[in-house]
């Protein structure tokens, strides 16, 4: 697993920063105000600090930006960085200074004067969260990064609130490694295996096979991989980290490649398809960041796992299958398997668990990519108050998220001659009658949301937080909500 770049708070001493190597980072607020650490260069460099700082280049800097000064004389460090932002900055401008500050950092080891700021912890995630490259399977000798330092007035205060973020920020990289694996990599078999070694961090995992799975009733699973010669997984992650209150379920959509089936889908693009399994990633990096961090909540993580390919055995266009609810589904279009992998998996979850709430994460239509893009991820649930909160945590941690509906007239849309419901409803409302469809899986009594995650998993440009590929969306905004809602005092 990718790990983030090793980060430790130490005690500010003026005396190591001109003998510090690498690279060396300042803090100046945008009134252009030089703390005692920043003087201290500006001294060293013959006041190099004061002219930049007075130069339209900085001028013209957003806060939270960086402006680079390379091999400054007086100094040991290859290069300065100065970094705009002022003592007491919003969270989420310190993440975004951090950030800044990574891509500034490079493979290069970092020293920080941070000083008295007080956003040190926020600062460090955001640094954390941008020094992510998968390059796993790239032939040439990985380089190696270099660690950070930062110099703070009270080290262990920001110490002690920097680790559960960087716990967290351990999930986020961990589901973006999920996602960014190749599929030849990362087949059933294999995901099952790395979530089961995931008991060395204190949770419950248990691996149920095809055998197991069909004594359950699973048949509208088990169906979406009766073509491939992967076998269908679920596994079931436990923390239990609360009282004897009921858990919050996770429910994930594990498609390790997607060639849609029989209703084949065309051949441009569909490399992109190993990431078909990125709400497993995020409950994946979810349960991953709980247990690091040692949550006191109940969460139980499931994950159905199976790999949709067009086979002699494969489930047809027409075909009939009866679910674990016992509802009958008729197939329209095999390409729409997913939401077949969550309504066994959600009902599953409901049976065995009780749970409190349940929030189900997939990577689930192409339509919600025309309607939100790559900036949010879709939101349906049948509880406004549980949406409401999700959304005031995702908006928090800068994940975007956007609620959309759900009402009864989309059900006609759904109706079958032959079965119950159909698995599609067409091109129209696409993203909700999908939404639509999970929710007769979901029991009366239990508050849900459905996360459609398929523009925000992976993206096609960087963000300020990632590079270019898997984003780890949804890690942070999920742990947030756990800690404001499901997390014992």
């Amino acid at each position: 697993m990718t790990t983030p770049i090793a980060i430790s708070f130490t005690e500010t001493d003026l005396d190591v920063l001109s003998a510090a190597q690498g690279k060396l980072a300042l803090i100046v607020t945008p009134d252009n105000k030089l703390d005692p650490a920043a003087r201290r260069v500006n001294r060293l460099t013959k006041g190099a600090v004061a002219r930049l700082t007075e130069s339209d280049r900085w001028a013209d800097a957003d806060e939270g930006e960086c402006v680079t000064l390379a091999f400054p004389a007086g100094l040991a460090a290859e290069a300065l960085i100065v970094v705009k932002l002022a003592r007491r900055p919003d969270a989420a401008t310190a993440r975004k200074a951090g950030a800044a500050l990574a891509k500034a950092k490079g493979e290069a080891a970092l020293t920080l004067a941070a000083g008295a700021l007080t956003r040190t912890a926020e600062l460090a995630l955001g640094l954390a969260l941008r020094g992510y490259d998968f390059n796993d399977h790239k032939t040439a000798e990985n380089k190696t990064v270099g660690d950070a330092v930062i110099m703070a007035s009270k080290p262990d205060d920001v110490a002690a609130v920097a680790a559960p973020l960087l716990s967290v920020a351990e999930g986020v990289f961990l589901t973006r490694d999920l996602v960014n694996e190749p599929s030849n990599i990362l087949t059933t078999e294999e995901f099952a295996a790395r979530l089961a070694a995931m008991r060395d961090m204190g949770l419950e995992v248990d691996v149920l096979d095809e055998a197991e799975l069909e004594a359950l009733g699973m048949r509208a699973l088990l169906a979406v991989g009766q073509g491939s010669d992967s076998p269908t997984k679920v596994v079931v992650m436990q923390w239990n980290g609360g009282g004897a209150e009921a858990p919050l379920a996770l429910v994930g959509k594990g498609v390790v490649f997607d060639t849609g089936g029989i209703s084949l889908k065309p051949a441009s693009g569909m490399e992109d398809m190993t990431m078909d399994m990125g709400g497993a990633g995020v409950v994946a990096g979810v349960m991953h960041g709980l247990a690091r961090r040692g949550a006191k909540a109940n969460v139980v993580g499931l994950i159905g796992l199976v790999e949709n390919m067009p086979d002699g055995r494969a489930q047809r266009p027409g075909d009939v299958v009866r679910t674990m609810k016992g509802d009958t589904v008729e197939v329209i279009n095999t390409d729409a398997e997913g939401r077949l992998l969550l309504c066994d998996v959600m009902w599953y979850a409901q049976e065995r668990f009780k749970p409190a709430a349940m929030v189900d994460l997939a990577t689930l239509t192409g339509a919600v990519i025309i309607g939100l893009g790559h900036e949010k991820a879709g939101v349906f649930s049948n509880d406004d108050g549980f949406a409401g909160g999700f959304l005031k945590s995702a908006e928090a941690e800068g994940e975007g998220a956007w609620r959309m509906p759900l009402a009864p007239a989309y059900d006609k849309l759904l109706k079958s001659a032959v079965a119950d419901m159909k698995n599609v409803g067409g091109r129209t409302a696409g993203s909700i009658t999908a939404a639509q469809f999970l929710q007769r899986f979901v029991k009366d009594d239990c508050q849900w949301i459905h996360l459609d995650i398929a523009g925000v998993a992976r993206v096609p440009e960087e963000t300020d937080f990632a590079p270019k590929g898997a984003t780890g969306w949804g890690v942070r905004a999920l742990d947030r909500m756990i800690r404001d809602r499901f997390e014992a005092g």
